[in-house]
């Protein structure tokens, strides 16, 4: 099992995982929001990124204003910076948004802690499934990502999951 509480994996990953990495630690994006717990999610890590994946970086805050200030700070000066708050499955979100380099970067933080919040449970449970399955089942997934579908509902279409994906894949046993 790799270790996603850093990034230290990336290094010696695929071509797109090493710019990743490169990106993150020259800009040194996760040592700024250390207070946060941020980790990083989503189809990079994992190995099933299309061409316009983005770096999920998820934060877990106490202090809401804060981490809106503390973000807001810190990145404003980004290419196409954004920031907005939000309501996800009753919890308050904080969505902040920019552009570095050769990626799309996006701070999400909620007042869960990161290893609590979906985006890193659904991440775990899906490496979980790559891991048990062949490379075919992997560049299916990436397939129905080129054809509009979001990560959660193509797992739940290629493992025969008929309601909410985001709720059957926290659910679905390996």
């Amino acid at each position: 099992m790799i270790d996603f509480s850093t990034i230290e994996y990336l290094k010696s990953g695929n071509e797109r995982q090493i710019l990743a990495y490169e990106t993150l630690t020259k800009n040194k994006i996760l040592e700024v929001l250390i207070e946060f717990d941020p980790i990083l999610v989503g189809t990079i890590p994992i190995n099933i990124d299309i061409e316009n994946s983005d770096l999920d970086i998820i934060c877990f805050w106490k202090n809401k204003n804060h981490f809106i200030e503390k973000v807001t700070s810190l990145f404003k000066n980004k290419s196409d910076f954004t920031i907005r708050e939000t309501v996800i499955n009753q919890h308050e979100s904080i969505v902040g948004n920019f552009k570095l380099d050769d990626f799309e970067i996006e701070i999400f933080g909620q007042n869960i802690p990161t290893k609590n919040q979906n985006g890193y449970r659904h991440m775990i449970i899906e490496y979980q499934i790559l891991e048990s399955r062949d490379e075919n089942f992997r560049q299916e997934i990436i397939k129905l990502k080129q054809n509009g579908y979001k990560t959660e509902p193509a797992f739940a279409k290629l493992l025969g999951l008929k309601n909410d994906p985001y709720i059957e894949l926290l659910n679905y046993k390996i």
